[in-house]
C-alpha cells in the first residue's frame, strides 16, 4: 500500500454492493478536495479502502481479504444495520474505523478517511498481550486515552452489536452499571455517541 504524505491527495476506493450507498460515499469524496476516488481494478493503490455492508460478519472479514490482501491495507467499513464480527479479527484483516451508515454525515466520512490514512499501521503492543492474557481492573494506554478492562469489554460487545440490557446479563451487571460503564468510556474518549465511541476504539486499538 501506498505511504501517506501530509497534504497530498489521498486515493479511496469504495465498495458497496447498493447502489444508494456507493453513491452516497462516491459523492462525499467528490466533495472533498484532498481525496480521490480510484477505481477497483486499482485497488491495491488505495490510501484507505471504504467498505459498506449491511451486517459486519465473518464473511465481511473474507471480502476485505479478497478485496485486498496486503498486510499495509487500511479499511474503513460502513455499517448499515449492525456489526457481527470479532474486533480482534477484524483489525487483523485492516479495518481501522467502523462508521455506521445513520451517523455518515459527509464531515464525518472525510475525517474519518483521512485519519485512517494518515495513522501508522497499528502493531499489537506487549501491554495488549499481557491485558488480553490476564485482565485487571487498571487502565489500558491508548493514544489519545485509557480504558479499564469493564470498559474494554462493554465496548467490544457494542461494537457486536449488542444492547445495554443483552450487555448486562452477559457480563453479570445491572444494566444501570453497564451505562455507567459506557458513559465512562465515551467521557473518557471525547466522543458523543457509543458508535463513536466504538469507531475511535477499534481505529485506535483500544479494543
Amino acid at each position: 500500500m501506498p505511504q501517506h504524505v501530509l497534504g497530498k491527495t489521498l486515493r479511496v476506493a469504495i465498495h458497496a454492493p447498493a447502489p444508494l450507498v456507493r453513491a452516497g460515499l462516491a459523492g462525499f469524496v467528490a466533495m472533498e478536495p484532498l481525496l480521490r476516488e480510484v477505481p477497483p481494478d486499482r485497488i491495491r493503490e488505495a490510501d484507505a479502502i471504504v467498505v459498506a455492508v449491511a451486517v459486519a460478519d465473518a464473511a465481511v472479514l473474507d471480502l476485505l481479504h479478497g478485496l485486498c490482501a496486503e498486510p499495509g491495507a487500511r479499511f474503513v467499513v460502513v455499517v448499515t444495520k449492525q456489526w457481527r464480527a470479532d474486533v480482534s479479527a477484524a483489525r487483523r484483516r485492516g479495518v481501522r474505523a467502523v462508521v455506521w451508515w445513520d451517523f455518515c454525515s459527509p464531515d464525518v466520512f472525510v475525517r474519518t478517511v483521512r485519519a485512517v490514512a494518515g495513522e501508522p499501521v497499528v502493531r499489537r503492543s506487549p501491554v495488549r498481550q499481557q491485558r488480553d492474557a490476564a485482565p485487571k481492573e487498571r487502565a489500558v494506554a491508548g493514544d489519545r486515552a485509557a480504558l479499564t478492562p469493564r470498559e474494554v469489554a462493554v465496548l467490544r460487545l457494542i461494537a457486536e452489536g449488542r444492547q445495554c440490557d443483552e450487555i448486562a446479563t452477559e457480563l453479570s451487571y445491572s444494566e444501570r452499571t453497564v451505562r455507567y460503564i459506557l458513559y465512562g468510556a465515551m467521557k473518557r474518549l471525547r466522543t458523543r455517541t457509543r458508535a463513536h465511541a466504538v469507531s475511535y476504539a477499534i481505529r485506535a486499538g483500544l479494543i
